[in-house]
Parts: C-alpha cells; sequence; structure tokens
C-alpha cells in the first residue's frame, strides 16, 4: 500500500493573541483570552485543562470555523479569516481535518462513501484510491460497503478518522477522539494520530484523558481561557 506524505509549511499554525467572548444572561464570559502558540509540522499536541476553561473554542477557532474578536491565526502562512465564508470553507476542506468524539457519520451512507462525502459531488475518482488504502491501513478495508450501525464503536472512529485525513491536510484537530473508547481501541487511534504527525501532519487534540494526554509530544494547558501551562516535552509537565 503507498502511504501519503503530508506536504505542510514548517509552521502550520501560529496563533497570536486569540479572544473570545460570549454575552449571557450572567454577563459576559471571556472563553478563550488572549492565547498565543505555535504549532509546527509534525507536532502532536494534546489540548487538556478543566471543563468549561474554553478548549473547544480555543479548537474552532483554530480550524477556521468560529471567528475570533481579537488576534490572529495563520494556518500554512494564510489567514483563513481574511476570506469570505465560501473561500474559507474551501480553505477547511484544503488544509484542516476534523475528528469529532461523536463521530458524525451518515447513517444511510456505506463505510466508503461516508469516507468520500466531501467528495460526492466533485471529484471522487480522485480521492477513492486514496480512501481505500486509508481504510485498510486502518484495518476496516473488509467493511467498505457496510454502514455505520453495522460497525463497532472503534470501527466507527476509525472511520471518521480516515475521511478526515482523506486530503492529507497540514492540521489535523481531534476533539477528544478517545472519549467514546475503550483502552484498545482508544490506543489505535493515538497510535494512528501519532503517525500522522509523524508523517509531517500538525495535530492538536482536545482530551480529557490521561493517557490520551501521554500519547502526544507536548501539550497545551488551558484555564479560564488562558494559555497558563505549555510543554514541549512529551510528559513533562506531568511531573
Amino acid at each position: 500500500m503507498t502511504e501519503t506524505k503530508v506536504s505542510a509549511a514548517k509552521m502550520a499554525v501560529q496563533a497570536e493573541g486569540l479572544h473570545k467572548r460570549f454575552v449571557t444572561s450572567e454577563g459576559e464570559v471571556h472563553a478563550v483570552n488572549d492565547v498565543s502558540f505555535t504549532v509546527e509540522a509534525g507536532d502532536f499536541v494534546a489540548l487538556h485543562g478543566p471543563s468549561g476553561c474554553g478548549k473547544s473554542t480555543l479548537l474552532l477557532m483554530t480550524g477556521a470555523l468560529l471567528s475570533p474578536d481579537g488576534g490572529r491565526l495563520e494556518i500554512a502562512g494564510e489567514d483563513p479569516y481574511q476570506l469570505k465564508a465560501e473561500g474559507r470553507a474551501a480553505f477547511r476542506a484544503a488544509h484542516v481535518g476534523f475528528v469529532f468524539q461523536q463521530f458524525h457519520l451518515i447513517p444511510y451512507l456505506d463505510v466508503l462513501d461516508n469516507v468520500l462525502i466531501g467528495e460526492l459531488a466533485g471529484e471522487r475518482g480522485s480521492f477513492d484510491q486514496r480512501a481505500r488504502e486509508l481504510l485498510e491501513k486502518f484495518n476496516i478495508g473488509h467493511r467498505l460497503h457496510h454502514v455505520p450501525s453495522k460497525l463497532s464503536i472503534g470501527e466507527q472512529q476509525r472511520v471518521a478518522l480516515a475521511r478526515a485525513l482523506l486530503r492529507s491536510p497540514e492540521l489535523l484537530l481531534a476533539d477528544e477522539p478517545t472519549g467514546n473508547l475503550d483502552p484498545e481501541n482508544s490506543a489505535i487511534i493515538l497510535q494512528h494520530l501519532a503517525d500522522y504527525a509523524d508523517d509531517g501532519g500538525a495535530v492538536i487534540m482536545v482530551t480529557h484523558d490521561d493517557r490520551a494526554r501521554a500519547a502526544a509530544k507536548s501539550s497545551l494547558h488551558l484555564d479560564a481561557g488562558q494559555l497558563i501551562m505549555a510543554s514541549g516535552e512529551k510528559g513533562a509537565d506531568q511531573a
């Protein structure tokens, strides 16, 4: 099977002074408050912190899905928030992959079509072989024509991961990707994420799981919307 290496600029993500606030019935909440960080090609970063600290908000901003109220974000040298909505959607499709805890598979489509969902109205043929190779690599190549309800939870997450990696994005964002998985399947997903970083991708993973955090090469610790600790060595902030 042919492996596809990620073609990525060395600086995959650069965030400077990101800020996001929400107005609630109790007043203004600064969900993300002046957060700056860089993630390079080949990095596997765990983003962690207590519930409600702003992790998911920061991940959505980093993925060009939620416009910041302040600061600047660059992915592969370009600021997606300078683009109009249609251009930003095309930018995400080309440069960013997403893996979610709930998988978000289409229940009436089979495994292969779920991986190719973004290409079904376009150039499916050019990605068909890549999809099949990913599914073989993830040990679900024999499940191509099964619908999600016929898969185990671990298999569903691997389908979701294959979908996210279809275009070999520079940046892969994972929001609690092991949250619904048993230890065995968690280890499988974490190894695939680590392999993708080793192939030159940049991976940012939101997690509450200490085992998932330990699998990353470095970490960002968020609390009350602020980055309070970052480590560049695996496990350095867990002592």
